[in-house]
This record gives C-alpha cells, sequence and structure tokens, in this order.
C-alpha cells in the first residue's frame, strides 16, 4: 500500500480509512514511518488525513509513536498547517501515556500555554492543552497557579466544552 495514494484515494475521508491506513501503518516501523512523513507532508490534505491515522495508530500501539515524540511537538509549532494536525498531536499527547522525554516538557508547555491565550485557538485543541497542562502540573507543580488562572480568566468567554473541561481541572488543581 502507498499510504499518500491511499490518503488522497477518496473525496472524503472516513473514520473507517482511517483506521485501515493506521493498521497498515503498525503492520511495520516503515510503513510507520511512511505515514508519518505524510504526517509532516507540506500538502495540507495529506497531512490532515495522515493526522487522523497516525493518532489511531498510536492508540493501538503507543510504542510505535515513541521515537517520534520530537516531531509531534514540532508540529504544535507550526501555523500553516490544519487544525487536525495539531489537535491530533495534541489527542496524543492527552491520552496515552506516552513517555515524554524531559527535554521536550517546555516546549510541549509553552505550545499549550499560547494555544490556550490565544482566542482564534479551536475548542478541541483548547481543551486538549488543558488536560495535557494539568498532567504536567504533576510533574512541574509551579505551573498550577498559571494555569489556575488562565482557566478562570476565560471560562466566562469559552465554550460549554472549554467550561466543562475547566471546570473539572480547577476542582483538581
Amino acid at each position: 500500500m502507498n499510504i499518500r495514494e491511499e490518503l488522497l484515494k477518496q473525496q472524503i475521508h472516513f473514520k473507517k480509512h482511517a483506521i485501515a491506513i493506521s493498521e497498515y501503518a503498525v503492520s511495520s516501523e516503515e510503513n510507520f514511518r511512511e505515514l508519518i512523513n505524510c504526517f509532516l507532508s507540506d500538502d495540507i490534505r495529506v497531512a490532515q488525513r495522515a493526522a487522523w491515522s497516525v493518532s489511531w495508530a498510536a492508540e493501538k500501539q503507543p510504542q510505535i509513536v515513541q521515537p517520534y515524540v520530537g516531531v509531534l511537538i514540532s508540529q504544535l509549532k507550526r501555523t500553516e498547517v490544519h487544525n487536525a494536525v495539531i489537535r491530533n498531536s495534541l489527542r496524543i499527547f492527552e491520552d496515552l501515556d506516552l513517555d515524554i522525554p524531559e527535554e521536550f516538557h517546555g516546549e510541549l508547555m509553552d505550545a499549550c500555554f499560547q494555544f490556550l491565550q490565544d482566542r482564534d485557538t479551536a475548542i478541541a485543541i483548547k481543551a486538549l492543552a488543558l488536560t495535557i497542562l494539568f498532567n504536567l502540573s504533576k510533574t512541574y507543580p509551579d505551573i498550577k497557579n498559571e494555569l489556575r488562572v488562565i482557566i478562570e480568566e476565560n471560562i466566562d468567554f469559552e465554550t460549554a466544552a472549554y467550561k466543562s473541561r475547566g471546570k473539572k481541572i480547577l476542582a483538581k488543581l
């Protein structure tokens, strides 16, 4: 299977198709590397569709993503990518117990705080960023206060999803 061709094969990218691609990708490191290369593509449509499959692959086999933690974090800084790339990268860090090397913690926290402070950031990205920061606050208790302040300052101006996630995190802080 040529993953790039498969990603572009259909006019609409369906969940079933994304899962099939992810299953193929996790069958070997070489296949997963091909999927990651699509995820890093400058072609917005290829990267967007690959992002969903990367997320599914990470759910199926978290260890296969481990060597690409730095790559996933570097995607968070890109401004020209589709929200799906950012959202699925964050979802991997939120959902999985990946061993995020300490060298990437600062970069990940900075990106998440920037997403929270930008009014134009999609709500799903903000919700994922909240959870990631909360999880990192267990290792870095100094960020708890900043996280609390950001949630409290924004909670009245955000969507129901943000309010729900924010209130749950505030209760735990």
